[in-house]
């Protein structure tokens, strides 16, 4: 079984990772960035975790645990409401920026 230890190191360095703020933003705007709701909600959780678990962020964002971890879960589709207030509680924000024109080829 070492396929799951690894798995589990690797979780476990992540979430150690992840109790840095700014570690958490860069995080959370490369899943955003990858378009992908799964990852982004997969990301989401990583970051409840390192900042408590979903019991804190449910008690702190005044959402029930059975909501986040439906919001949160593969099959999830929040609102975006409900998508800002666990980011806020969180301590992060949610932006829009410019896409990056590419440079054009002559």
């Amino acid at each position: 079984m070492r396929k799951r230890k690894l798995y589990g190191d690797y979780h476990e360095a992540l979430i150690r990772h992840l109790k840095d703020p700014a570690e958490q933003a860069a995080y959370l705007n490369a899943a955003l960035a990858e378009g992908d709701q799964k990852m982004l909600l997969k990301a989401l959780r990583n970051v409840a975790e390192a900042r408590g678990g979903m019991r804190r962020l449910a008690a702190k964002s005044r959402l029930s645990r059975e909501n986040l971890y439906r919001m949160l879960s593969e099959k999830g589709n929040p609102e975006l409401s409900s998508l800002g207030r666990i980011i806020g509680t969180l301590g992060l924000v949610l932006r829009v920026e410019p896409a990056r024109r590419q440079a054009h080829a002559h």
